[in-house]
C-alpha cells in the first residue's frame, strides 16, 4: 500500500511540474488521473494527496483562486529540492513508467529484475529524508546467522543490479553497506540523527569501484589496453569517472583495486589487457588462472 501512494504522490508531483506556470484546471488533472490509473479522481483523495505531498517532499500544490487552476510555483519545482527528493522522483518515475509499460505493452517492454529494490527501497529512501535511525535484521552470505544491528542511514547505492544502503553502524562504530536484498526486517527505533553536513556518497566512493567502502586505501593508477571494439564500449560507458582515453586502445583511471575491481576485468579478460601496475595484472591473472582451474577436468 505504501509504495502504491508514494507512486500516487510521485505522479502528482510529475503532473504539475510538466504543466508549468500554467497549472491544471480540475477537469484536466481528472483527465489525466484516470487516463493512468483508469478510475475517477475525487475531490476528497487529491486534497489528502496534496497534504501528503507537502509534508513528503515539501512541495505544495496551490491553487489560484482567480483561474481555478493549480500548479507548483516555480521556486516549488521538484528539481530544486534536495537531492534525495528528486532522487525518489526519478526512481519512482521511472518505475511507474516501466510497469504501466508492462500492463498496457504486453510483449514489447523488456527491464532486468532488480528484486532487492522492491521491499526495502521506498522505506530506506524514506527514513533518509527524515534522519530516521533504523533497527535491521540482516542475514550475511556465508553464513546462516542473522543479526541485529541499529544503523544511521546515510544513502543508498545502486550496483551490479542491486541496491544497497549505506550507514552507520552503531555497533561497528563504522560506515557499512547492507544489500536491501539480504534486510529480513526494516523498522524505525523512533529515534532520530544528526546527518554530518559534508557527506556525499559519491565523493565517498570517488576513489573506489562498486560497493566496497574505501577503508585507508589508496588509489592506483591502472593502464588498460583494450581491443578495438572494447575501446569504443570504454569511451561511451566509462569504467570509472577518473577514465581518460591516452593513446589508441589505451586507457587510464585511478581507482582501488578492490575485488568488485578485478572481478569487472575478470569479466571483459579476453578483451582489455592490464598493463600496469603489475599487482594488478597479476591479481587478474591469478582469478583467470582459478577460472581455468574448474575445467581441466
Amino acid at each position: 500500500m505504501v509504495p502504491e501512494l508514494v507512486g500516487k504522490y510521485i505522479f502528482l508531483v510529475q503532473t504539475f511540474v510538466e504543466a508549468g506556470d500554467m497549472g491544471l484546471s480540475w477537469p484536466q488533472l481528472q483527465d489525466r488521473w484516470e487516463a493512468r490509473y483508469g478510475s475517477t479522481y475525487a475531490r476528497r483523495s487529491f486534497a489528502n494527496h496534496r497534504a501528503a505531498v507537502e509534508e513528503v517532499f515539501g512541495i505544495a500544490i496551490t491553487c489560484d483562486r482567480s483561474t481555478n487552476r493549480y500548479r507548483i510555483n516555480r521556486g516549488e519545482s521538484a528539481v530544486d529540492k534536495r537531492e534525495a527528493v528528486e532522487y525518489l522522483i526519478n526512481t519512482f518515475t521511472v518505475n511507474s513508467l516501466l510497469t504501466l509499460g508492462k500492463e498496457r505493452l504486453s510483449g514489447r517492454v523488456a527491464v532486468e529484475d532488480v528484486p532487492s529494490g522492491q521491499k526495502w527501497l521506498t522505506v530506506a529512501m524514506q527514513a533518509l529524508l527524515d534522519n530516521a535511525v533504523l533497527n535491521i535484521t540482516y542475514h550475511k552470505y556465508l553464513s546462516t546467522d542473522t543479526e541485529e544491528r541499529i544503523v544511521r542511514p546515510y544513502a543508498v547505492k545502486e550496483f551490479a543490479k542491486r541496491w544497497y544502503l549505506v550507514a552507520w553502524s552503531q555497533e561497528a562504530e563504522a560506515l557499512r553497506t547492507y544489500a536491501l536484498d539480504r534486510i529480513l526486517a526494516m523498522e524505525r527505533t523512533g529515534e532520530t540523527f544528526k546527518m554530518p553536513r559534508d557527506f556525499d556518497v559519491d565523493a565517498l566512493f570517488r576513489d573506489s569501484y562498486g560497493i566496497y567502502l574505501p577503508e585507508g586505501q589508496e588509489p592506483v593508477l591502472v593502464k588498460l589496453k583494450a581491443t578495438e571494439r572494447e575501446s569504443a564500449y570504454l569511451r561511451d560507458l566509462p569504467l570509472h569517472p577518473s577514465q581518460l582515453n591516452i593513446g589508441p586502445g589505451l586507457f587510464a583511471l585511478r581507482v582501488i583495486p578492490n575485488p568488485n575491481f578485478i572481478m569487472e576485468l575478470c569479466k571483459r579478460a579476453d578483451r582489455l589487457e592490464v598493463l600496469e601496475p603489475l599487482e594488478v595484472r597479476q591479481a587478474v591473472r591469478q582469478a583467470l588462472n582459478n577460472a581455468i582451474l574448474l575445467y581441466e577436468h
